[in-house]
């Protein structure tokens, strides 16, 4: 079988993805800083541009999912520097060793993210087509998949997925949404009308699957579920999966401006993405809707 080489396979997406990537067959590699993953394990160092050349040249297909977690920390000027470094950087090291060695890749697949489309509040319904915004996210996102373009000037079949927030029982946002919630404190942020994209764990997975084995699958899609949420709505359906009272007014904005600074626009502000992409392509949602994604996973 095929092996796979994934960058960031130590994380909450890859690890998934790798334990998904096994059972189907598939020979699973990652790359990491340090040999600790129970998975083959290639040695790097973005930031020392290093990398273990038999990490390429072992390789039919590469999943790029290296990047700082951006909801991590406050964003000062170096943490925005790390957070797009961590991605492009990345991406440029792995791509000048293919080029290097003249490698023929099967595919390269990349993440990306819904931030592409900005921060804003609006009814606006955002294809793969939309422009990208003039703000720190969707200025990330545009360096973020400018990089992983550069594979095509190589003849290698290139796949970026942007996507939504992801629901998983190991952690993430949910868990910090969850919060609040459980203790009986369930209240929208903002205006609660900005809408949160979002998708489960096993669907982002085999959407990174048939990436890989959907031959045709090129260019950008939106990975994120059907069903659009706002703030508000994505709460309430938290506190009755949670079994959890809905009564307290909204989070004001000026409060969590302070709290996260400039970093706000995450939870304040959101893009409504649209999945008809890849749905034309084929791909059934395992959990198309937000109450089953959240009791499987909460209950």
């Amino acid at each position: 079988m095929a092996q796979v080489l994934i960058s960031g396979g130590s994380g909450l997406v890859g690890k998934t993805l790798c334990e998904k990537l096994k059972t189907k067959g598939y020979d699973v590699a990652i790359l990491s800083r340090s040999n600790k993953s129970e998975f083959k394990t290639y040695l790097w160092n973005p930031a020392k541009n290093e990398i273990d050349p038999e990490a390429i040249s072992s390789s039919d297909y590469i999943i790029h999912l290296a990047g700082a977690n951006i909801a991590e920390k406050r964003w000062s000027k170096s943490r925005k520097e790390l957070i797009v470094d961590s991605r492009v950087k990345s991406a440029n090291l792995i791509f000048n060793e293919v080029k290097k060695q003249n490698k023929e890749l099967k595919a390269f697949i990349s993440a990306s993210g819904v931030g592409y489309y900005g921060a804003i509040t609006s009814e606006e319904i955002f294809t793969e087509e939309s422009r990208v915004a003039n703000d720190f996210l969707g200025e990330t996102c545009a360096k973020w998949e400018s990089a992983a373009k550069q594979f095509e000037t190589l003849n290698i079949r290139t796949t970026m997925l942007r996507t939504g927030i992801v629901l998983t029982k190991q952690g993430g946002a949910l868990s910090k949404m969850s919060i609040p919630v459980k203790l009986g404190l369930a209240s929208a942020l903002g205006n609660g009308k900005q809408y949160l994209p979002w998708i489960h764990i096993d669907d982002l997975c085999e959407i990174y699957i048939k990436a890989i084995e959907d031959t045709d699958m090129n260019g950008i899609f939106n990975a994120v579920a059907p069903d659009s949420q706002t703030n508000k709505s994505f709460t309430q359906t938290l506190a009755k999966t949670l079994n959890k009272p809905y009564w307290l007014p909204n989070t004001p904005s000026f409060l969590l401006n302070m709290i996260l600074g400039e970093m706000s626009v995450i939870v304040l502000e959101g893009s409504r993405a649209a999945s008809d992409k890849i749905l034309k392509r084929g791909y059934a949602f395992k959990f198309p809707k937000l109450e089953d994604a959240l009791n499987e996973i909460l209950k």
